[in-house]
């Protein structure tokens, strides 16, 4: 019989490229076809022909309370009643700005957008303003949003499909755009020799989470912040993923580094659409109006996504919930590491805090090059396995997963079992 998964992806190649609306999700790197999620609750998702995942996507990244979390419905339902959008300020953009500000002390203004890609677009063009150059240091892998001049070697959705470049982007833009290898200090202080007052800024994943999930080695970003002070060049933290997840204060506070500017989303917007980015003042100044860098948005700060984010971060906060989840991380670590020594596979396992990758490849894995010697037809096998055992991970080996509040220890255990009698039958 056909499922409705199968009528319904069947439909969507009809009027959506693909049949979806971002690349990773057609499921092609695996094999298979995606299905299609009629309702979510807590840490768990049901598709239209009613079968139950475990869930460790979260949006990408979001959903770090869990799905639908009462204290974000609650609070978006009263906001929807007031309007839905106004495109004049309102009172939550400031408390969102007020909040961030707190929280991440090397942002001292920031200006909402709607994406992550928004958000890493603007950076970059701030930069290039403030220092009135044109060349950008990016890494191997790292994955900035669909921008044109970020489009180099990058990771996610563009990896997954073999694309690591895009077509569409002028051979102009790309010349700007340097790529090196993740984690070589010295080959940053060489490209910054070699290009002498022409680098505006580095731009990096902190933790690298679009490749896999792999970690800056010992004073790595720390040269990265040392270069820029010297050279005169800005270090913007893409922190989109990892901002308010690692923890509290985002990955620049793990590793003690300063960025000038960082780029934030997901955990910002309570699961709705949202992004912002922020800095230096005598940066951050240099934005329109008050300055000649132009960027705009008409549904920036809109009040839903300002509501649904205060809302999780509040909540995040008030059950302390970066100590929840570095809890149900050390659990769920503790149980992968189990069924990865029962399986007696090549498999790398990488964790920080509520995000994780099992590598199908053995260790050490620092940059993409280590990344890519992952066996992919093996992680293939693994997740369709996970998939129809009820554990619902990310449909590609270069991406991260996610564990929320909304987890319990049993929905871990399960997936440890899952992951064992997956992992036997490879």
């Amino acid at each position: 019989m056909t499922s409705r998964s199968s009528e319904l992806f069947a439909a969507a190649q009809e009027r959506i490229p693909g049949g979806v609306n971002s690349p990773v999700r057609a499921f092609r790197h695996v094999g298979a076809q995606p299905f299609f999620v009629e309702r979510a609750r807590g840490a768990k998702i049901w598709d239209v022909d009613g079968n139950e995942y475990i869930d460790y996507i979260g949006s990408w990244g979001p959903a770090i309370l869990g799905h639908t979390p009462k204290v974000i419905v609650d609070a978006v339902r009263e906001a929807a009643a007031r309007g839905l959008s106004f495109g004049i300020p309102n009172p939550l953009e400031v408390e969102m700005a007020n909040l961030i500000c707190a929280w991440m002390p090397s942002i001292e203004k920031v200006r909402m957008v709607n994406s992550g890609t928004e958000a890493t677009m603007a950076c970059v063009r701030l930069a290039r303003g403030f220092t009135g150059r044109d060349k950008i240091i990016k890494f191997d892998g790292c994955y900035h949003g669909h921008v044109d001049a970020l489009l180099v070697r990058s990771g996610s959705g563009a990896l997954t499909h073999g694309r690591p470049d895009s077509a569409g982007v002028p051979q102009a833009f790309v010349d700007l755009t340097i790529s090196l290898p993740f984690n070589d200090a010295d080959v940053v202080r060489k490209c910054f020799a070699q290009n002498k007052g022409q680098i505006a800024a580095i731009i990096v994943e902190p933790v690298p989470a679009n490749a896999g999930l792999y970690f800056a080695n010992h004073d790595f970003l720390l040269t990265l912040r040392e270069e820029c002070t010297k050279n005169g060049a800005l270090l913007i933290f893409d922190e989109v993923v990892t901002g308010f997840r690692a923890a509290r204060g985002g990955a620049q506070e793990i590793y003690g580094v300063k960025p000038d500017l960082t780029a934030l989303g997901k955990i910002i917007g309570g699961g709705l659409p949202v992004g912002a980015f922020g800095g230096r003042s005598e940066v951050m100044d240099q934005l329109s109006p008050d300055g000649p860098v132009y960027q705009a948005g008409t549904l920036s700060g809109n009040p839903l996504a300002m509501t649904a984010g205060l809302a999780q971060l509040h909540e995040l906060e008030r059950i302390d919930g970066w100590k929840l989840l570095e809890r149900l991380g050390a659990h769920f670590e503790k149980l992968t590491r189990d069924a990865i020594a029962q399986a007696q596979i090549d498999i790398t396992f990488h964790r920080i805090g509520s995000m994780f990758c099992l590598f199908f490849a053995s260790g050490p894995i620092v940059d993409l090059a280590d990344a890519q010697r992952s066996n992919l037809e093996t992680f293939s096998k693994f997740f369709r396995g996970c998939l129809k055992r009820g554990v619902y991970f990310a449909p590609s080996q270069f991406e991260t997963g996610f564990i929320s509040t909304a987890h319990t220890r049993e929905d871990i255990e399960r997936t440890g079992a899952v992951m064992r009698e997956s992992l036997s039958v490879l």
